[in-house]
C-alpha cells in the first residue's frame, strides 16, 4: 500500500480515550511504539497509511473520516466558512485552516456551529430551508448520500427481479401481486388530478397517474416495494437519525423509500460498470436502464460504496427563479449546492432556453476551484398541458480535477482552458467589475467616486 502523509493527532487521540485505553496499550494494538503513538497524537509524526488501516480493521474506525469528522463538511467546509467576505481582510491561507483542524478540531468544530447558527450566510442553508428541511439535509450530509445498507439489499432484489425476466416494471408488478397482495391501476389524471401515487390498503391496489412517464411508473412501483420489502433497513437509518421534528423523520424516510427505488432501478454495481464503460454519459445511462434524466442524476450522486466508488458528483434542481428544491453534495463536498443565491453567469440558467439540451460548462469560483457541470431542463412528474408548466433545471457537477473521464469533458483542458468565473450569489462574491451584479457583497461598504461611473452598479470597498 502506499504511503501517504495524514497528519490526524486530536483525532487518534480521541479514539484511544473513548476505547479506555492507555497509549502503551493502543500502541501494542497497532504493533508500534508507544513514543511514537506520543508523537502522533501531538502532531508530529504523520499516519502512515498501514497504521490506518490497523486503525480501521483493530478499532472499527472509518478511516475516512480522520481528521474531518468533527467539523461538517470537513476541510473543504471550513475553508467555505472562512472565505466568507466579512473574513477577506485576515489573509486566511488553506494552510492555516488545515492547521487549525489538525491541532484543535474542538475549537474548529465550536466555530462551525456557530457561523451556521448565524444565519447570514447561505452556506448554512438555513436561511432558505426551513429547520424540518434542514435537519433532513444535515442527515443525508452525514452519510454523504450513500445508504451501503439499502444499497446491497436493492442490489439483491435487483438481481432476484432479473432472474425473473421480463422488463422491471412487470416483474415488480409481479412482485407486489403475488408477494404482497397487491394489484396495479393506471386512473386517469381527472381522478388523480393532484396525486402521483396512491396506496389503497383497503382495496390492496396502486393506484398511478396515468400522465407518469414509464420511467416514473416504475419508480413509484419500486418505492411501494421498498415501503415493503426494505421496512427494516428503512426503520432504522430513520430511528438513528434522532430528528426532533416527526416532519422530518418522514422526510427522511420519504428520501430513504426514493434511494431505494432508483438503487433498485441503478443496482450499485451494473450502473457503475456502465458510468465507467460510458465516460457518465447521462443521456447514454438515462437510457440504458430505463430511469429519468433526474434519477439518473440522483443516483450519481450516491457512488460512494467502500472499494468501488464511483466520482463525487454533486446534485442541484433549481426553478426558474434560481431556488433550489433538491441539493445533494453528496461526496463533493461542493458550495454550489448552498444557499438560494445562484451566480446568473453559470450555464445552470441557460438550460431553461434549451429544452432537452444538456449544457455543459467549466467555471472557476473566487478561491480557484473549478467545477465541470451539466444541466438539462426537464418537466414535473406528471406535468400536463395548459397553463404555464413546471420546469426545472436538474444540474449535476464534479470538481474539476477529477472530471477527466467524463465523456462530456472529453478534449478540454480541466484545468487551464478558460472558465466562466462565477460567484457564490452577489452577497458572497467580492468579485468586482461585474456587469451582472445585483447587491454589494456582505460587510462591504458600498464607495461612490465623484464624476465616475463603473460598468458594475455597486462599487465597493476593500476590492
Amino acid at each position: 500500500m502506499t504511503e501517504r502523509k495524514l497528519f490526524a493527532g486530536p483525532a487518534v487521540r480521541r479514539l484511544r480515550r473513548d476505547a479506555g485505553l492507555t497509549q502503551a496499550a493502543m500502541a501494542e494494538a497497532l504493533d508500534i511504539s508507544p513514543s511514537y503513538l506520543n508523537l502522533i497524537e501531538n502532531g508530529q509524526r504523520p499516519l502512515s497509511a498501514s497504521v490506518i488501516v490497523k486503525l480501521a480493521e483493530r478499532f472499527a474506525f472509518d478511516a475516512a473520516s480522520l481528521g474531518e469528522e468533527a467539523v461538517p463538511g470537513g476541510m473543504a467546509g471550513m475553508r467555505r466558512r472562512l472565505a466568507d467576505p466579512r473574513f477577506a481582510d485576515l489573509g486566511i491561507a488553506p494552510q492555516d485552516v488545515e492547521e487549525w483542524m489538525q491541532a484543535a478540531p474542538a475549537t474548529a468544530a465550536a466555530f462551525a456551529r456557530l457561523f451556521d447558527a448565524a444565519g447570514e450566510n447561505a452556506a448554512a442553508a438555513e436561511i432558505s430551508d426551513a429547520p424540518e428541511i434542514a435537519a433532513v439535509r444535515r442527515a443525508i450530509e452525514k452519510w454523504r448520500n450513500h445508504f451501503a445498507d439499502l444499497d446491497s439489499r436493492a442490489e439483491e432484489l435487483a438481481d432476484e427481479l432479473r432472474l425473473a425476466g421480463g422488463d422491471l416494471y412487470g416483474t415488480i408488478s409481479e412482485r407486489l401481486r403475488t408477494r404482497h397482495q397487491l394489484g396495479i391501476r393506471i386512473l386517469p389524471a381527472d381522478v388523480m388530478p393532484d396525486r402521483l401515487r396512491w396506496l389503497d390498503w383497503h382495496a390492496r391496489q396502486l393506484m398511478l397517474n396515468e400522465l407518469l412517464r414509464p420511467a416514473s411508473r416504475t419508480f413509484q412501483a419500486a418505492a411501494t416495494l421498498a415501503q415493503m420489502e426494505a421496512k427494516a433497513e428503512i426503520g432504522a437509518l430513520v430511528e438513528g437519525g434522532e430528528f426532533e421534528h416527526e416532519a422530518s423523520a418522514r422526510l427522511f424516510e420519504r428520501h430513504l423509500v426514493q434511494y431505494f427505488a432508483a438503487a433498485l432501478m441503478m443496482p450499485y454495481g451494473r450502473f457503475l460498470r456502465a458510468c465507467d464503460a460510458t465516460g457518465y454519459d447521462l443521456l447514454l445511462l438515462q437510457r440504458r436502464f430505463g430511469a429519468s434524466f433526474e434519477q439518473v442524476a440522483h443516483r450519481l450522486t450516491t457512488l460512494q460504496r467502500v472499494g468501488a466508488r464511483g466520482l463525487p458528483f454533486f446534485m442541484l434542481r433549481i426553478d426558474r427563479a434560481g431556488q433550489g428544491s433538491k441539493r445533494y453534495a453528496g461526496a463533493s463536498q461542493s458550495p454550489l449546492v448552498d444557499g438560494d443565491a445562484r451566480c446568473p453567469l453559470w450555464g445552470i440558467h441557460e438550460a431553461f432556453a434549451r429544452p432537452g439540451e444538456v449544457v455543459a460548462d467549466l467555471v472557476e469560483l473566487e478561491d480557484g476551484g473549478r467545477w465541470f457541470t451539466q444541466s438539462r431542463s426537464v418537466a414535473a412528474p406528471g406535468a400536463r398541458g395548459g397553463g404555464t408548466p413546471a420546469r426545472f433545471v436538474l444540474c449535476v457537477g464534479v470538481d474539476a480535477k477529477v472530471a477527466a473521464p467524463l465523456a462530456a469533458a472529453r478534449g478540454i483542458d480541466l484545468m487551464r482552458a478558460p472558465a466562466t468565473p462565477i460567484g457564490l450569489g452577489c452577497r458572497r462574491c467580492t468579485r468586482t467589475g461585474c456587469v451582472q451584479r445585483s447587491a454589494p457583497p456582505m460587510a462591504r461598504g458600498l464607495r461612490f467616486r465623484e464624476g465616475e461611473r463603473g460598468v458594475s452598479a455597486f462599487d465597493f470597498a476593500g476590492d
